[in-house]
């Protein structure tokens, strides 16, 4: 009988237990044997997602450092989401590719279980290590194809920016312990909330490194540099889920770090935050404007939305914390799929995501230009998609804590941002192709399918947002 405290790291033992077994699978694996080792990622995350869903009607229980409460365990739901999307695309791509699989979907779950213990963890130096967790699966999978200078580089410059920005943040640790004693979150807002610590230059420097810290995990400007290079170079399906599953972890540890333990610092954090945000915005916008190629396009793209979820720290209310959750979820699942949808039509030879690449696609593959207008259109925000609800609700967040310019900023770079999602959308509908005799390849009917729930989900959020608001409303209410 598993004792009440120790259920609370039960969802991260299910994602490495599928990834130890998948590891396992492979290296027992005959010379040409076919194991469906995504097979055992799904199971995994299916009892991963399931202990969640058990935890989530009960008290929040915390074993050490990790706290399960309601916070966590809807991060660790949208990283279900993720994960499991990511093993239903992959099972195409990773053969076609010739990617070995045991070491993908291995590497791939033990960095789910990174992510999770990240967003879960209520000790800055556990948060460290889920963060070391995660960042090691994510270089290895950007440089997973030995064949490819651009996957190497990509990896490469990932890894060495990624080092510098541990290292930041690890400082920043440190003199958090410096100054409270401490590394756990709950001792830190304590110290801060009991003693007058705006001035004290221990405290502010730990929060602008921390700072640092965060932003480059969540592509934030002026820390973004590493962003176009490892997600051009990296597999597309790589691409697709360090997207989405590194910012949900990163931005969960981020709300939990700043709006609960640096709480009590928010006029000193947040003037700075606010001109990150800005930026981040603004920057990604009008270089995603210019990008011919839709991996540099949609990272550029990736790079805008991180600024959007930052209004919702910056704006520090109820509302906004909601928006942050409701947020990712629906930016998770919307541009997963953009980028799967990318990763499906490339071949071996081909990687198919150049704006050209894509010219006639509705009349060689329709159902797939189809979806892929449904997933662009949500990434601008338009309605009735879950970009919609979750940009009206960061925004609505922003308004409400009287950030109006921040609120403008953001609708005018969403309404920009509409000009490149749609400049693909006419390159699929209404653009011949250069060459006739290079056309994608056809696409399995998992595929479709597995981009078909991906489409509901997307319409799902948008006309019937009412019970995951509630839910994230409900979780934001728990954060400590």
């Amino acid at each position: 009988m598993l004792s009440p405290s120790f259920n609370a790291v039960v969802p991260i033992l299910c994602v490495v237990a599928a990834g130890i077994a998948a590891l396992v699978a492979e290296a027992m694996r005959e010379p040409g044997e076919h194991i469906p080792i995504a097979g055992l990622g799904i199971i995994g995350l299916l009892a991963s997602g399931t202990s969640a869903a058990w935890l989530w009607g009960r008290n929040a229980t915390s074993f050490g450092v990790v706290f399960a409460d309601k916070f966590g365990l809807f991060i660790v739901l949208v990283l279900v989401v993720v994960g499991l999307l990511t093993m239903a695309f992959s099972s195409q791509v990773v053969g076609r590719d010739h990617l070995p699989g045991g070491e993908y979907y291995g590497i791939t779950l033990l960095g789910l279980s990174g992510m999770m213990l990240m967003a879960t963890a209520s000790d800055l130096l556990v948060i460290f290590l889920a963060l070391e967790v995660l960042s090691l699966s994510v270089y290895i999978l950007t440089a997973l194809r030995r064949d490819s200078e651009a996957s190497a580089e990509g990896g490469f410059k990932y890894f060495l920016l990624g080092g510098f920005s541990s290292a930041v943040f690890l400082y920043g640790i440190a003199f958090a312990y410096g100054m409270s004693g401490s590394t756990r979150l709950d001792r830190i807002g304590s110290v801060l909330a009991a003693q007058s610590m705006g001035q004290n230059p221990l405290a502010l420097i730990a929060v602008g490194l921390l700072l640092v810290g965060f932003a480059f995990k969540v592509s934030a400007v002026p820390f973004h540099m590493w962003t176009p290079d490892a997600y051009q170079g990296a597999p597309t399906i790589v691409t697709a889920f360090m997207s989405t599953g590194v910012k949900a972890a990163a931005f969960g540890a981020f709300a939990r770090v700043f709006l609960s333990a640096f709480e009590p610092l928010r006029a000193d954090w947040t003037p700075v935050v606010w001109m990150v945000a800005a930026a981040t915005m603004i920057f990604g916008t009008i270089v995603a404007v210019q990008q011919t190629n839709m991996k540099r396009m949609l990272a550029y793209s990736s790079i805008a939305h991180a600024g959007y979820i930052l209004v919702g720290i910056v704006s520090a209310n109820e509302v906004g914390k909601a928006a942050i959750l409701y947020y990712l979820l629906a930016y998770g699942v919307t541009n997963l799929a953009a980028f799967a949808t990318i990763a499906l039509v490339a071949t071996r030879e081909r990687q198919n995501d150049d704006l050209q690449d894509v010219a006639g696609l509705a009349t060689t593959h329709p159902a797939v230009a189809a979806l892929m207008t449904v997933f662009l259109l949500s990434l601008g925000g338009m309605p009735p998609t879950a970009g919609f609800v979750a940009k009206w609700y960061i925004f609505s967040a922003a308004v409400a804590a009287g950030q109006y310019p921040l609120a403008i900023i953001g609708v005018l770079t969403s309404v920009v941002s509409i000009f490149f999602y749609l400049r693909i959308v006419v390159m699929m509908y209404m653009v011949e192709p250069a060459d006739l005799t290079i056309r994608p390849p056809a696409l399995s009917r998992f595929g479709i399918a597995t981009l078909a729930v991906a489409m509901l989900a997307v319409f799902y959020l948008g006309l019937l947002p009412t019970r995951v608001l509630d839910l994230a409303a409900a979780s934001a209410a728990t954060i400590f």
